[in-house]
């Protein structure tokens, strides 16, 4: 037998993500010594059954000789060293010294297991020592058959009797010990997981075969003897692991005394408050809102029934006195009015007017508008050159222009806590390893919908088949040759980690196996314990790990085989290491990949793996380390064209609503085709010049920013545009162009201003989020809405110049060389050819002229949608019955939506963020149904003080004279409440195996030669040559002696030179049967050892296991739950202790997001009401506009949690934009409201009449028709974060803008700015002065 199967497996593995490792313990029973006479057996005290050895089998194992002969005295060394190992044992007894050495090498691989716990160690060695030494033998073995060796006969089975009060107190003081290396408990080991001792024993009796570990020959332990035998059962005492003299430590033993006054956190969860009414269960909160909402409805009810009865009260007191007055004249006045109708307008238009008496700020706005329109007009080539060109200046940035996709750099703020954690864990213990895995899985039956089992001997070739062409995988990396065993993970330095159902054949097609379903099947029950079943890299394979899709450990159920090729990782991603394993990466994925070419950089099969899978009726799925990456890289040009589409149907919807009404004989005239998309380009350049001018101080772009941002802008710019036009073709056609400017930028100039300022100052508050995706956003929105705002008033209000003198100049739109015949001119006559015949008739300027004037025929006509505005809409919403209606209604859905807001869940689903064709998207699906093991969680301990005056290694170990509170002890303890803790089992602990390792109990695992250097365990080189068939005590090692005695060690603790001297053995000591404890390939990367010379360890870890997270708030949850453990301990031991797991740092983030979001929704939102109050200087308007951004902004929340939206960056960004899109629904209806006069009724009808079309088609409409395309999106996170998010706001910002907003200005709107003022009789003539 060669030397890698001699090691038997006790090499421990590193942890991986989806691979819990395991050693194997091979305990071969202690070869009993029987006593017989051949012709009769003796059943009495001081009688042996079995004496001597006799024989040995053919695989070197030794067997008793069956002879029954009196019990012997010992000398004086054999007898110390039976007491050294069987304190029980004294005076005479029934081995010889080979006989005690035998059972002394056997029983040592079990001691490092057990000795963490002395109660259950004593009870395990007297069990051998009675079968081996004990003096009254006799009394409780009976040889039951003789098999002949060379002639010799020697036992080959026996009964133990033994009682069931031993065999249960065996098992209870060792049932909870823990195997830290592994994370399992040590019965998984030297107990083949047994449930209670009647298992364990059956495991221990079994007689191995050639070459497996286990009894030379059968045992079976029975608890009662025959009559009238003369024996009786063995009944040594047991040791309770409760005994606090023998110091069992609480992970090894929950319920020993010291630990029951630590109480186990049952719950990180804070509770729920509701109430209970009758069998209807509520939330507090929910209860809370409905009874406010009954409330504030009821006081609304009673305050419109108290107004309505006033008022007509009011008019009911007046109206005799009316009707006296009017009484009879009634008829002669009416007829009166209408014949001087003419007349009475002129009067009154020469006696007086209303003036708009606006705030100081409104005031210096509307003079600085009035003189920049009239200069704007006579000097448009200027302004569009200077402003053009200035921004062009920036665009020169460009040049310099990135784009970030790393996530970290997306998504983890430079200050991050975890991010920082992740460099102190990379920089000193070792990078988290990469993962390429492939999913195999059965087809559910179409009938019941269950999974047939996958472990089938077709599936097994299948896998073998697949693992011969992902080893013939070569990449090329700058010339060389990179393979699999280039890259991988390698943790003893000769095969590569793969974790896979193969590895119980060694990874070898060919392994002798006679049955390979029966082999696996056996290997699911013992894979900790049969030699046989270890993997090509020494270690065991835990079913959990390969598997997928079964319930409990019912591994033959699986419907899924798990793949996982570990690869090693480098802090440097740009270096050699990292480049290299990319390259193999792109490699895997091609060949998992349908596609029609190979690249030449690959040489590979022809064949993919896909079709191999799926002729066996398999679903396949994979994954790399570098997926996620690549594909996000794809998923940015995959909505292109849709994104592209989206410009373009908003583009052809502006250069219609800019146009006047279609008509066909001067369509070609009138449409403003080429002014759309000027201010389309106008909006592009504004971007690039934002995009530029970071780009050129050396901020990266990201996808999002071209991916929204032009959406944004033009969104935002293209009302703005409809705006200033209309509000153009409003001015009375008298007045020169300049005229119609000027006063088209007083009307709205200043609207515009509040809007785009609010809009500035809402995305410059996002630039203070920590998250690097929503600050660089919010940075390049602010200052594009700035510069789409400047372009606006600038450069677009120069192009409208343009456009309109080519219209009067009768040039066809797009094609301004080419004019129109005259016609057009007599088209455009109308009603107003009287006006401009009254233009020349000298003696109608003056009188007529007002006239015309005020009866609006100066004016174009209005349009159908401003006459439905007026005359349909606003008076609908005048009535007292739909103000009710409406305020009632949107007070519920705010109220509503406020309850639904706390039921948003933090997290960011991988599967929407990846475009719907990504292969990922069925391997996420798969990952979430079949794995049963939860990624890696490490508790890094800094600056541990491992010096003999600290009482650091106390506070950290679990193992016996550990503290009960100790960080080991407090993570077992935290396993027992995984639904809470999320935490899957105790911590592996390099500190405890150490301790064991360094104990002379352990006497096979710390040695030393004569000389003082490390003497390794008696199976491993130089004690054991590889030629050697099998190994015992060798020449060389046999004056190995344990590094110490008891007597070296204060407390079974080593000093700190002790200490310092041994850490460096133990990280480099091999695993093995003789020695399950090494440190190598399991700690290598657990200790920071430099420095460590000082007595301070700067890092170390203890690996445990998260539950398996199937979803992002179990992330969330578990990460929040584990940092809330470890704050809890460290101020507990006063140590600096933090976790850590590969998925922290994407997901610390969601940890804080609804305070982040709360807080810059709350700044945004206060940002737009200064503003509003500076400009506007109006607390009132002010408060009002608050109020409806507020609505939308609970409502848009309350659509989230109804869609199922999740909170994260991406919608926290959407929020923060909505807050300024939400202000252009209700900025330009205020201020129209505040300048107009009459009551509020007729100011909100004039409102709606003059902004209301514009608000309606200008912005709702243009929003809407560009959202609706991406509906039609390839990625899901278009269409549940921009679609759906983007209509729902366009939505309802509508209907707040164009409802609930003119509701509440009719009820309690601001008083109006409007004053009469007293006009002379001469009327002031139009001139372009300002």
């Amino acid at each position: 037998m060669d030397f890698s199967r001699r090691r038997t497996g006790f090499l421990l593995s590193i942890a991986l993500f989806q691979a819990s490792a395991s050693v194997l313990l091979i305990v071969q029973v202690a070869v009993a010594q029987t006593s017989n006479d051949e012709r009769r057996q003796r059943h009495s005290e001081g009688y042996c059954a079995m004496y001597d050895i006799c024989g040995e089998r053919s695989d070197g194992k030794v067997v008793n000789c069956p002879y029954g002969s009196p019990a012997v005295k010992p000398d004086e060394l054999l007898s110390s060293k039976i007491q050294s190992l069987c304190p029980t044992i004294t005076g005479n007894v029934c081995c010889t010294e080979a006989q005690f050495d035998t059972l002394r090498s056997q029983v040592q691989q079990a001691i490092p297991f057990l000795v963490g716990c002395p109660a259950c160690l004593r009870n395990f060695l007297n069990l051998f020592c009675e079968l081996t030494c004990s003096p009254n033998q006799s009394l409780f073995i009976n040889v039951t058959s003789i098999s002949k060796i060379k002639n010799n006969s020697t036992v080959d089975g026996i009964d133990f009797f033994i009682t069931d009060d031993f065999g249960e107190g065996l098992y209870e003081s060792c049932k909870d010990v823990k195997f830290g290396t592994m994370n399992t408990r040590a019965l998984e080991f030297i107990g083949a997981g047994a449930k209670n001792f009647k298992e364990w024993f059956a495991f221990i009796g079994r007689r191995a075969p050639n070459n497996m570990p286990g009894s030379p020959y059968a045992i079976q332990f029975l608890p009662t003897v025959p009559e009238s035998s003369g024996m009786k059962p063995m009944n040594v005492s047991t040791y309770s692991c409760r005994d606090v003299s023998l110091g069992c430590s609480c992970g090894d033993c929950p319920s020993s005394p010291v630990c029951s006054n630590t109480a186990i956190s049952t719950s990180n969860k804070g509770a729920t408050c509701s109430v209970q009414i009758g069998s209807l269960k509520a939330k507090c909160v929910d209860l809370a809102l409905a009874i406010l909402y009954i409330v504030l409805v009821s006081m609304f009810f009673g305050w419109g029934v108290f107004h309505r009865t006033r008022k007509r009260s009011r008019s009911f007191r007046m109206k005799p006195f009316t009707d006296a007055a009017e009484g009879g004249e009634s008829h002669s006045l009416s007829r009166q009015k209408a014949d001087n109708l003419p007349m009475q307008r002129l009067e009154d238009a020469n006696q007086s007017s209303t003036g708009v008496q606006l705030s100081v700020v409104q005031g210096y706005m509307s003079d600085f508008y009035r003189k920049y329109g009239l200069w704007v007009a006579r000097h448009p080539t200027l302004v569009l050159s200077l402003s053009v060109g200035m921004v062009l200046v920036l665009c020169l940035g460009l040049v310099r222009f990135k784009v970030e996709t790393r996530p970290e750099k997306l998504w983890v703020g430079p200050g991050s806590k975890a991010a920082e954690e992740k460099r102190f864990f990379d920089s000193n213990l070792a990078p988290f390893y990469r993962i390429e895995q492939l999913i195999l899985a059965t087809i559910p039956d179409a009938l019941n919908g269950k999974s047939p089992s996958i472990v089938t001997e077709e599936n097994i070739k299948l896998l073998f088949e697949i693992q011969k062409k992902i080893d013939g995988i070569r990449a090329n990396y700058s010339g060389s040759v990179i393979s699999l065993t280039d890259i991988c993970m390698k943790p003893m330095g000769e095969d590569c980690a793969t974790q896979s159902v193969i590895q119980y054949f060694k990874m070898d097609p060919s392994y002798d196996a006679d049955d390979r379903l029966e082999h696996v099947n056996y290997c699911f029950q013992h894979y900790t314990s049969a030699e046989s079943c270890m993997s090509a890299f020494k270690a065991p394979v835990d079913p959990s790990t390969v598997l997928g899709g079964f319930s409990g450990s019912n591994y033959t159920e699986a419907s899924a085989f798990i793949v996982t090729y570990p690869v090693n990782n480098a802090l440097d991603k740009e270096g050699n290491e990292t480049q290299k394993a990319v390259a193999w990466e792109k490699a895997f994925v091609q060949l998992a990949k349908i596609s029609e070419f190979h690249m030449q950089c690959y040489v590979m099969e022809q064949d993919e793996l896909l079709p191999m899978v799926q002729s066996r009726n398999l679903t396949f799925s994979f994954s790399s380390e570098s997926s996620i990456e690549e594909e996000l890289k794809r998923e940015s040009t995959a909505d292109a064209i849709t994104i592209l589409i989206s410009y373009l149907v908003m583009f052809a919807y502006i250069s219609l609503t800019l146009g006047d009404t279609p008509r066909l004989s001067s369509f070609y005239i009138s449409s403003k085709v080429l002014l759309g998309l000027s201010g389309v380009l106008l909006v592009m350049l504004s971007v690039l010049g934002s995009v530029g001018f970071f780009s050129a101080i050396g901020v990266k772009s990201t996808l999002i920013i071209m991916e929204v941002i032009p959406f944004l802008v033009l969104a935002v710019g293209v009302d703005n545009m409809c705006i200033l036009v209309h509000s153009v073709k409003r001015q009375p056609l008298d007045l020169p162009l300049e005229g119609r400017i000027s006063n088209a930028l007083v009307e709205v100039g200043p609207s515009i201003t509040l809007a785009s300022l609010s809009e500035v100052f809402v995305f410059a508050v996002g630039s203070f989020i920590p998250m690097p995706a929503c600050r660089v956003f919010s940075m390049f929105a602010a200052l594009a809405v700035l510069l789409d705002f400047l372009l606006q008033v600038t450069a677009f209000v120069s192009l409208i110049v343009f456009d309109f003198l080519r219209a009067e100049g009768r040039r066809v739109d797009c094609f301004p060389c080419i004019k129109a015949s005259s016609t057009y001119a007599e088209s455009e006559k109308g009603i107003v050819g009287g006006y401009w015949s009254c233009m020349i008739d000298e003696s109608c300027s003056s009188n007529y002229r007002i006239a015309y004037e005020t009866l609006g025929i100066g004016g174009r006509k209005p349009g159908l949608l401003a006459r439905y505005m007026k005359e349909v809409h606003a008076p609908i919403l005048n009535l007292w019955g739909v103000k009710i209606i409406v305020v009632a209604v949107f007070v519920a859905f705010a109220l509503a939506s406020i309850a639904l807001s706390t039921r948003i869940e933090p997290g960011l689903e991988q599967k929407i963020v990846l475009p719907q064709d990504s292969y990922l998207q069925g391997y996420f699906n798969n990952v979430s149904e079949y794995l049963r093991i939860g990624p890696p969680l490490y508790f890094v301990v800094k600056n541990y003080n491992y010096s003999s005056e600290s009482i650091d290694t106390n506070k950290l170990c679990s193992i016996s004279q550990c503290n009960s509170d100790s960080l080991l002890n407090e993570i077992a303890r935290a396993s027992l409440t995984p639904e809470s803790s999320y935490i899957a089992k105790p911590a592996a602990s390099w500190l405890d195996d150490f301790l064991v390792w360094l104990s002379p109990e352990a006497f096979g695992c710390c040695r030393k030669f004569t000389n003082g250097s490390y003497c390794p365990p008696d199976d491993q080189p130089p004690c054991c040559s590889p030629n050697d068939t099998a190994c015992g005590l060798s020449e060389v090692c046999k004056d190995c002696t344990t590094c110490f005695r008891h007597s070296d060690l204060h407390n079974d603790r080593p000093s700190t030179a002790q200490f310092r001297e041994k850490l460096p053995w133990f990280l480099d000591a091999l695993p093995s049967a003789d020695c399950s404890k090494g440190g190598h390939g399991a700690y290598t990367s657990s200790v920071e050892l430099t420095g460590y010379e000082s007595g301070i360890i700067k890092a170390s870890s203890f690996r445990t296991y998260h539950t398996p997270l199937n979803k992002q708030i179990d992330y969330v949850n578990s990460m929040r739950a584990a940092r809330k453990f470890a704050s809890r301990v460290s101020d507990s031991l006063k140590m600096e202790i933090f976790p850590y797991s590969v998925f922290y740092m994407f997901f610390e983030q969601y940890l804080d997001i609804w305070k982040t979001a709360l807080i810059n929704l709350a700044i945004a939102i206060g940002a737009v009401f200064i503003v509003c109050l500076v400009i506007t200087c109006s607390l009132w308007t002010s408060a009002i506009i608050l109020l409806v951004l507020a609505m939308i902004l609970v409502d848009l929340m309350g659509v989230m949690a109804i869609l199922g939206i999740q909170l994260n960056a991406v919608s926290v960004v959407n929020l923060v934009m909505s807050v300024g899109i939400a202000v252009e629904f209700c900025v330009h209806l205020t201020h129209a409201f505040s300048v107009n006069s009459g009551n509020r009724n007729e100011r909100v009808k004039e409102a709606l009449g003059t902004m209301g079309a514009s608000v309606f088609s200008g912005i709702t409409l243009t929003k809407l028709v560009g959202v609706l395309v991406l509906c039609f999106s390839k990625t899901e996170v278009f269409v549940v974060y921009y679609f759906q998010m983007y209509l729902a706001l366009v939505l309802l910002g509508f209907l707040h803008g164009l409802v609930f907003l003119p509701v509440v200005l009719s009820m309690v709107g601001p008083p109006s700015r409007c004053i009469r003022v007293e006009k002379q009789d001469e009327r002031p003539s139009v001139s372009s002065q300002p």
